[in-house]
């Protein structure tokens, strides 16, 4: 690395706000993060933090991606690398071996990541009535099966004070991270700031009069009709059988999205594609 790369990729991150989001982004390898996500976890104004991370870019620190019509952000690994290796390569007369601890920050030839593409990453907006089951649920499987490549969120039209603690402990059964969860109005996704969403799935239960919010257009948005855990009844055994149903059903469309081809589909095959699955995914196991 040439001492005027060093220079600036150091320079660039003698700055508060940059050196959060860097961190951040760092945090999220091998995903990305929108700008809106950054800025709202700095409390900074999306704009602001848009001239930030366009020097970040210049750096060479972070690469920026076009998903949709979305901009994510994601840490270049291989070039803090060698930020590192340039900051300790004459360490010790050229013998890093005897500083340490310094030693095992330096790459060995066979630690340098060779040059790949990058996986687009998607937004993934699911919705139902009160965002206490369903969405929840859907959040928390694409969070755990679509990591690094999707970043699930879910809201309500009318959300509930909390997730149902039926629904929280049959995750946290099944070894799902739960700690963030929480049931939300889709207001929190319609804002300026808010991350643009690629896809947006709707779970309510059409087919029985439930109505869910419309978001207007955006990249994709479909219906995936779900069962109300609110309306399954019996006893408490009877109910973790259904809750593991509809588990099992989210999650088998789930499966079937994140391997859609979606670099070789247009838009229009893409909502074909998940039409189908709401339509022929729909039977419990």
């Amino acid at each position: 690395m040439l001492e005027s790369a060093a220079i600036d990729r150091l320079a660039s991150l003698a700055q508060p706000t940059r050196l959060a989001a860097v961190r951040r982004l760092l945090a999220a390898y091998p995903g990305s993060l929108a700008a809106g996500e950054l800025a709202r976890a700095s409390e900074a104004p999306h704009n602001t933090m848009s001239t930030h991370l366009g020097i970040l870019i210049k750096a060479g620190l972070i690469q920026v991606e076009r998903s949709g019509r979305t901009m994510n952000y994601r840490a270049d690994v291989a070039a803090f690398r060698g930020l590192v290796t340039f900051l300790t390569g004459d360490c010790c007369n050229g013998r890093p071996d005897l500083c340490g601890d310094i030693a095992s920050l330096i790459p060995k030839d066979t630690d340098t990541p060779k040059e790949s593409v990058m996986t687009p990453s998607f937004n993934v907006l699911f919705l139902c009535t009160r965002n206490s089951a369903r969405s929840i649920m859907a959040e928390a499987i694409l969070g755990n099966i679509g990591k690094g490549r999707f970043n699930a969120y879910s809201a309500g039209s009318d959300p509930a004070p909390e997730p149902m603690p039926e629904v929280i402990d049959r995750l946290k059964h099944l070894g799902h991270d739960v700690s963030g969860l929480r049931s939300k109005s889709w207001n929190e996704f319609s804002g300026p700031s808010a991350p643009r969403m690629d896809f947006v799935i709707a779970l309510c239960d059409t087919p029985h009069g439930q109505v869910c919010p419309d978001l207007g257009e955006k990249f994709a948005n479909v219906a995936w009709p779900l069962p109300d855990p609110v309306d399954f009844k019996g006893s408490p055994a009877e109910r973790v059988t259904l809750l593991n149903e509809l588990y099992a059903m989210v999650r088998r469309r789930l499966e079937i999205f994140i391997n859609l081809p979606f670099a070789s589909l247009d838009r229009m095959a893409i909502r074909k594609r998940l039409d189908d699955i709401g339509d022929t995914v729909k039977t419990a196991p």
